[in-house]
């Protein structure tokens, strides 16, 4: 489940963008986000590329989207 303040990295091997939720309504197609150490770069991305799990259902690691790796809940 989406919620805000989570974190999130990219599941590209060549990238270490990470992400925070800065905005998300459960059912809706995209979720506003920032860069995660700065703050900066607000922008949207779609919810379907959010992904709790770094593997596939068939087990092969994820090459795109991105994987939750803090789940900060509320404040």
């Amino acid at each position: 489940m989406i919620k805000r303040h989570q974190v999130y990295r990219d599941c590209d091997p060549r990238s270490s963008v990470t992400t925070r939720i800065l905005r998300y309504t459960p059912g809706d197609v995209r979720a506003q986000v920032v860069d995660a150490i700065t703050g900066k770069r607000q922008r949207q991305i779609l919810a379907s590329r959010l992904h709790a799990s770094a593997v596939t259902a068939t087990g092969q690691p994820r090459r795109s989207g991105y994987v939750l790796v803090q789940d900060a809940g509320e404040p």
